[in-house]
């Protein structure tokens, strides 16, 4: 179990919903989840077509155990209102992704239109600074930083320690954690360089993200290892579990494994890890 339900979401995909070979395709890759682009992968021109492929593909194709979530164009276009009528409550559809969402009243203005739950695109200066209020939308389950235009937006250089970008990911972290919301990192752009894409999903680990958009397939196996409890992991979370368990029946409030403390809320993150490992091996995909 990933923080946030039994649904992973170390892998999260994106898939322009144009190119029907790419959608048959995604059927076969090990990602967590999907996001079917409708915004920013699909040129103006091909915006119909793309919405009417998707809801064709959708109805008929067998994604197994991965969520399915469509990102409508954005707010205002001239394309969101047909997107949300083709699937805001297509039976294919796990959930709706809503670009640049800027505060709760983007979410409301989408939420009498679309009966699939809702995700929000932080990827702005003011959606950062209202995810305290975005994440509480009672409507939203999950959020995803879109990084490049949040670079975009800041004037910030490219740095591969992301320190321009730290304070908008940090809060939106706490935003997402604080409502029990899933939350996943932004795309690695260059996706040949194996190493560096490795130094960004530890460091979005790291800073509790529960997984990372991807923008290749070729991301998938370092998203999906980075992202996933290791044999190392679980092995020392039982351990942990065990000692505790064995402390409290002496009467003891604390226990010790490998010369550090234990206590309850410790437990509580073993047995979290525990459950996400166990998630991730029944459906994996």
């Amino acid at each position: 179990m990933d923080k946030n339900g039994a649904r992973p979401y170390r892998s999260v995909l994106y898939i322009p919903a144009s190119r029907e070979r790419a959608l048959e395709k995604a059927r076969e890759l090990a990602a967590d989840a999907i996001i079917f682009d409708l915004e920013d992968a699909v040129s103006p021109e091909e915006k119909v077509r793309a919405r009417e492929l998707l809801t064709r593909v959708l109805a008929e194709a067998d994604y197994g155990a991965r969520a399915r979530i469509v990102r409508v164009n954005g707010l205002g276009t001239e394309w969101v209102e047909g997107d949300l009528a083709a699937f805001g409550a297509h039976p294919g559809v796990d959930a709706v992704l809503v670009p640049k969402v800027n505060s709760g009243a983007d979410l409301d203005a989408v939420a009498g239109k679309a009966k699939a739950p809702l995700w929000a695109m932080l990827e702005t200066a003011k959606g950062c600074l209202h995810a305290g209020a975005i994440a509480a939308h009672p409507r939203l389950e999950g959020m995803v930083m879109g990084t490049n235009d949040l670079g975009r937006e800041l004037g910030a250089r490219f740095r591969s320690d992301r320190l321009p970008l730290l304070a908008g990911l940090g809060a939106c972290v706490l935003a997402a954690r604080a409502e029990g919301k899933v939350i996943v990192d932004g795309v690695f752009n260059a996706f040949k360089d194996e190493a560096g894409l490795r130094l960004e999903c530890e460091q979005g680990r790291d800073m509790g993200f529960d997984g990372k958009t991807l923008i290749h397939p070729a991301q998938l196996d370092i998203a999906n290892e980075v992202f996933a409890p290791s044999e190392a992991d679980v092995e020392l979370a039982r351990r942990q579990i065990a000692a505790y368990a064995e402390a409290r029946t002496r009467g003891e409030g604390v226990a010790v494994v490998d010369g550090r403390i234990v206590e309850n809320l410790h437990v509580a993150m073993a047995e979290a890890l525990i459950g996400k490992a166990e998630a991730i091996a029944a459906g994996a995909v």
